[in-house]
């Protein structure tokens, strides 16, 4: 009866979301809550939220801190001169302008928020791809493959959603994959040069003035808020804060918390800048941080009625003998097709926690199995149900078919080299 319930309960949430009936935030609350009180749990239901709220709290403060740090160091332009050298150096060879917009997407996504990275990956390469002819899907296509790659960062999204429905810590679920990630990023790159290549068959090699470029790409920013002379005391603070970071030297949030009140503090020293730069960024803050708090009310009332513990052993009764100990691959390959068909937060917080109890039984550790349920980002990129991508196809003017029949293969190639890197190295068994 509880699993019945369980999946009925899944179901329920996937099509509300799905079909656009409900945002993910109010299912995350609505539709457990109402599960919990029709299985009878409608005492404990509140004790069963406040328990998976209070996991999910560090998970949500880091996720917060970290979109206000990097927000101000995009604001105050510390990638600025990173486009401006990529501009310089890539002249007219579209290779090189593959290259250098792969390059450009993999740093600008370092804060872990897709919109961003296209909005300023578009703004400064597109004038340049339009004044080569070269077109305007390549960069669109290198812009969301580097995404994908990217969006495995902690405060990215997914690995936020995988430590939150499994209760782990970045070291249990990123650190290991940082060498899958460079196997993607080094595929990327190689996907930009032969994307390059074929540009430059077709338009051969022109002569264009970057001067003209940069200043067309630099005229969209906000000027008065760009702090040249701090660039360098911003890169070493970004550096360091990734070294602490990788070394675990404090906790996550705690780090990012630091790392931003000293970067505002230095770049804004005024309070009246200091409101005015949080407040930009509220909006984008609060979305994410209530659907983390939210997911905590889905994972705990899950959790708390054992309704995950009655669909994994229903799950487990029907995978033979045989797979079960290859169970994180199984999960990593499944995990492209459901997060290209159903939201993050369907398979993350829905799907997931079944496939952690299902590899339990057979001796394999959740933290596996959620570092294999990652592997599958490239791909979700693409999905029609991710709004970033359309944003990303409507600033190149590009049709989002076109996108997919041209670069799904390519994501696919993405998740292939991360699997295969992460079984190489003994990440996820095989």
């Amino acid at each position: 009866m509880l699993a019945l319930l369980g999946y009925l309960m899944i179901v329920v949430f996937m099509i509300l979301i799905m079909t656009g009936r409900l945002s993910a935030m109010i299912a995350l609350i609505a539709v457990p809550s109402a599960f919990a009180l029709i299985g009878g749990f409608g005492g404990k239901m509140g004790e069963m939220a406040l328990e998976g709220i209070k996991d999910v709290a560090p998970t949500g403060i880091m996720i917060l801190f970290a979109i206000l740090f990097f927000g101000i160091l995009i604001d105050a332009g510390v990638f600025d001169p990173i486009i401006n050298t990529i501009l310089k150096v890539v002249k007219g060879d579209p290779v090189k302008i593959a290259i250098g917009t792969a390059v450009l997407a993999l740093l600008i996504s370092l804060d872990g928020d897709g919109t961003t990275t296209y909005m300023i990956t578009i703004s400064a390469m597109l004038p340049l791809y339009k004044r080569i002819g070269m077109r305007p899907l390549v960069l669109a296509g290198i812009a969301v493959s580097s995404s994908g790659v990217m969006n495995l960062l902690p405060w990215g999204g997914p690995t936020a959603r995988v430590m939150t429905a499994l209760k782990l810590e970045m070291s249990d679920v990123f650190t290991p994959v940082i060498p899958a990630m460079i196997g993607g990023v080094l595929f990327v790159l190689f996907m930009a040069y032969c994307l390059g290549k074929k540009e430059r068959k077709r338009i051969g090699i022109i002569e264009v003035d970057y001067h003209a470029v940069a200043q067309h790409a630099a005229a969209t920013e906000d000027a008065y808020l760009k702090r040249p002379k701090l660039i360098i005391f911003n890169y070493a603070l970004t550096l360091t804060l990734l070294v602490a970071l990788i070394m675990e030297l404090m906790p996550s949030a705690v780090l990012f918390m630091v790392g931003f009140a000293i970067a505002i503090t230095v770049n804004y020293p005024k309070l009246s800048d200091q409101k005015e730069r949080v407040a930009n960024y509220a909006d984008n803050a609060l979305s994410v941080i209530s659907m983390i708090f939210a997911a905590g009310v889905f994972t705990g009332i899950l959790a708390g009625t054992d309704m995950v513990d009655a669909m994994a052993n229903s799950l487990i009764q029907h995978i033979p003998d045989q797979m079960g100990a290859h169970f994180a691959v199984i999960t990593a390959i499944i995990s492209a097709p459901f997060t290209f068909f159903m939201s993050n937060d369907a398979f993350y917080y829905g799907v997931l926690p079944l496939l952690a109890k299902a590899g339990a039984a057979y001796g394999i550790d959740p933290a596996l199995i959620g570092r294999a349920s990652l592997l599958g980002l490239p791909v979700h990129l693409l999905s029609p149900l991710v709004p970033s991508t359309y944003l990303l196809v409507g600033m190149v003017g590009e049709d989002f078919g076109a996108l997919q029949r041209t670069f799904l293969k390519w994501a696919c190639g993405s998740t292939l080299v991360m699997i295969v890197v992460c079984v190489l190295l003994g990440i996820i068994p095989l």
